[in-house]
């Protein structure tokens, strides 16, 4: 069984930082993708980050410069280092893993709230 586990989220004050994690268990993801969404309160879920087997990343424009997606396949992990963090960015953040079988895993989330 698969099981994704975020944490690292909590309240921060705009301009401030938080590093998320998300420690997968069950299998390997050494050749998955892996990705963070986010989901704002009345929005729908948007994918903020991901990065390939092959270290290919990409992020949405909104938050280019300000985060870092990291993956650690020792640990079977996936990083997200937030910095200079905004209002805009207050969501449910998800862990994602995109097997190489086509199949999705999830992770329950972790709130990440950023006030002005």
């Amino acid at each position: 069984q698969v099981q994704l586990v975020e944490s690292g989220g909590g309240l921060v004050q705009a301009g401030g930082s938080l590093r998320l994690s998300c420690a997968a268990s069950g299998r390997t993801f050494s050749r998955s993708s892996m990705n963070w969404h986010r989901q704002a309160p009345g929005k729908q879920r948007e994918l903020v980050a991901q990065i390939t087997s092959g270290g290919s990343i990409f992020y949405v424009d909104s938050v280019k410069g300000r985060f870092t997606i990291s993956r650690d396949n020792a640990k079977n992990t996936l990083y997200l280092q937030m910095n200079s963090l905004k209002p805009e960015d207050t969501a449910v953040y998800y862990c994602n893993i995109h097997a190489v079988t086509g199949m999705d895993y999830w992770g329950k989330g972790t709130l990440v709230t950023v006030s002005s």
